[in-house]
């Protein structure tokens, strides 16, 4: 059994009002408490909207806050953007970089996301950087070539491995009903943790690609899986909580 903790993130990206993110909150801090001790961590991830009122309603629980995307600037004159010790300010410990909304969305590269990777530990923030291939990659044959150059350029010479968490995102599994067979899951994460060299071993490395509570089960199983980035299923804290426990029974029995 891997002694890498495993971590359940959620990902609610452009969802939710105030009402609405509060109730989430507290559904899924709710959830926490129930199942504890917890044998895996928890992230919830809400749009920059909802962070402080969602970490008001986490504080002092056991799950984390985190947030979604930052500039590489600490400060400045970047009308719109929000930088990492904004979030780590309002009570944020984890941060997701380099998403494909974000690469495909937003032309974001490698190497900016290297850039924001750096600013968000030097604030003290867990970095989850997510990778993957679209379906045209995937199809002519390069997933190896595109896992290989995000990694190597997401991740920043002398990063900090303890804060340090890839998410493995097909892009062509995300809203598409498309599947990876739980094989191709693990050597993509075999491929990552080889690239990450002498940290590889105690890094986290988390699926993401359209995670429910139907398909979770045999991913959760292989012990190359650190844990898993679920969005669309994270807006609803039954389906996510399910996905969560999983985990929870992985680790707590082979205990």
């Amino acid at each position: 059994m891997s002694s890498r903790r495993p971590m359940i993130a959620a990902n609610w990206k452009m969802n939710g009002l105030l009402a609405d993110g509060r109730l989430l909150a507290r559904a899924v801090s709710e959830a926490a408490a129930s199942a504890a001790p917890l044998c895996f961590d928890v992230v919830v991830c809400p749009p920059a909207t909802l962070t402080y009122a969602v970490g008001e309603i986490l504080k002092g629980s056991s799950v984390l806050l985190g947030a979604q995307d930052c500039v590489a600037a600490p400060q400045g004159a970047f009308t719109g953007d929000l930088s990492a010790p904004m979030f780590a300010d309002l009570g944020a410990k984890a941060l997701i970089l380099g998403h494909s909304e974000r690469r495909h969305g937003h032309g974001e590269t490698s190497v900016q996301v290297a850039e924001k990777v750096k600013a968000a530990q030097a604030a003290g923030l867990i970095t989850i950087v997510c990778v993957g291939e679209t379906a045209a990659e995937l199809d002519a044959g390069c997933t190896k070539a595109v896992l290989t150059q995000q990694v190597r350029e997401s991740v920043p010479e002398n990063v900090d491995s303890s804060k340090l968490v890839i998410a493995y995102e097909p892009v062509w599994a995300i809203g598409t009903g498309r599947q990876p067979v739980p094989s191709d899951v693990v050597t993509a994460h075999q491929l990552i943790r080889s690239l990450l060299g002498p940290m590889g071993p105690t890094v986290r490395i988390l699926y993401g690609g359209s995670v429910n509570a139907a398909n979770v089960g045999s991913i959760s199983c292989e012990k190359e899986v650190d844990g898993v980035l679920v969005g669309g299923a994270s807006l609803k804290a039954e389906s996510f909580w399910s996905i969560a426990e999983s985990f929870q029974k992985r680790v707590c029995l082979a205990a």
